[in-house]
């Protein structure tokens, strides 16, 4: 189409749509924060409910706010029986993302406060969501597999019970808590695609649950979230170390990818990588397979050391680069990397929608309704002129 006029497609890039006090980050020196917490000083230190927590009221729970806290998570974890039963509906072949999208939906249809638009209301939608979401994504990896879905266990902590749901045993205290530091990791993370998607159907003022079914259909989109299994496809696909340097090489001659390496706002690598990779080393060696993080490690050398030869710039290591091998260590099937993204990432989007909603310290909260440069029709930037379809 030759309209004569420039043509934008920059994604919002540095337009600053809201404030917030949930999520900051800052790509420039690999800064991520949670409520005014560094996410160094929370991933492996306090668990996933305390984050939630922190994301849902602003504070770290003390113990007794803690012991609360948990018991209206665990009581809220069970999903209804004619979700369960619209699940086994589902094409075998459903993708997990797809089936969590819809699954999202199906619990607003089981909430007695779908259409109650206040914030303790809202508030309790959180909860129910946080609880749920891990119950459904673990539900359908068995029911696509032909098993039955595990009832949750009240006596394991979030991460614990989502590995037990899905594989039938429940897991040690060690992999349990580097899945429950990854779950905190993948919590929040500032105005990313699928925050805003969140925030942008919530400020039209429709209800939680549509705000994060968008969120989640964000998030399955592969330039989001589902970059952590194309990693490990890489991985698979190169096979062992001493094939790393020539896939690199391959790659970059023909203009393609390393997935893994970097990302829309970090500068640096990212904050989460750096605690993702010796959490992949530990958890290869107790399985006795470390050639995944030999590999992942190699290849970030590699591809960093041929980057900036060929570039003359340096890139940088993302979540997803150990977050593959790690996952993919404990046992998690590849196309649920992303679903366990959105278990995480729902906590930071729940909280979302209430301050997009809800937020008192910010001005009244505007309906998104950003514009956009018409550049014309084939027949220019002028209206056309209409001709009857007889004479077309």
């Amino acid at each position: 189409m030759e309209t004569g006029m420039d043509i934008k497609n920059i994604g919002l890039r540095g337009v600053v749509v809201a404030s917030t006090n949930i999520g900051d980050v800052d790509g420039s020196v690999g800064r991520l924060v949670y409520r005014g917490y560094l996410i160094k000083d929370l991933a492996g230190k306090a668990s996933f409910e305390e984050v939630v927590h922190l994301l849902l009221n602003e504070s770290l729970p003390n113990g007794d706010e803690l012991k609360a806290f948990l018991a209206q998570l665990v009581a809220e974890r069970a999903v209804d029986a004619e979700l369960i039963a619209a699940l086994k509906t589902r094409p075998r072949t459903a993708l997990p993302m797809d089936i969590l999208q819809a699954a999202v939906s199906m619990l607003a249809h089981h909430d007695p406060e779908v259409d109650d638009p206040s914030r303790e209301a809202n508030y309790r939608k959180a909860i129910r969501l946080i609880a749920k979401l891990a119950t459904v994504a673990a539900a359908w990896e068995r029911i696509r597999n032909g098993q039955e879905p595990i009832d949750p266990d009240p006596n394991l902590s979030h991460a614990a019970n989502f590995l037990y749901m899905m594989n039938g045993e429940v897991p040690d205290e060690d992999i349990a808590s580097y899945f429950d530091a990854a779950l905190v990791m993948h919590a929040e993370h500032g105005f990313n695609a699928s925050t805003f998607a969140a925030r942008e159907i919530a400020s039209t003022r429709a209800h939680m649950y549509a705000a994060i079914a968008g969120a989640v259909g964000s998030l399955s989109g592969e330039l989001h979230g589902g970059a952590n299994t194309r990693v490990m496809e890489m991985l698979m696909e190169i096979g062992s170390p001493d094939r790393v340097e020539g896939y690199v090489a391959e790659q970059f001659d023909s203009g393609k990818r390393i997935m893994g390496l970097g990302h829309a706002v970090y500068k640096v690598d990212d904050p989460r990588a750096k605690i993702l990779a010796p959490m992949s080393k530990v958890v290869g060696e107790r399985f006795g397979e470390t050639k995944w993080y030999e590999m992942s490690a190699l290849l970030e050398q590699v591809a960093k050391e041929q980057f900036k030869k060929r570039k003359g710039r340096d890139i940088y290591t993302n979540v997803d680069f150990y977050s593959a091998s790690l996952y993919y260590m404990m046992g998690i099937p590849m196309d649920q990397f992303t679903p366990i993204f959105a278990i995480a990432r729902v906590a930071g989007w729940s909280a979302h929608v209430i301050e997009e909603q809800f937020a008192e310290a910010a001005p009244k909260p505007m309906l998104y309704r950003p514009e956009s440069d018409y550049v014309g029709h084939y027949c220019g930037p002028e209206v056309c002129q209409f001709v009857p379809v007889e004479d077309r």
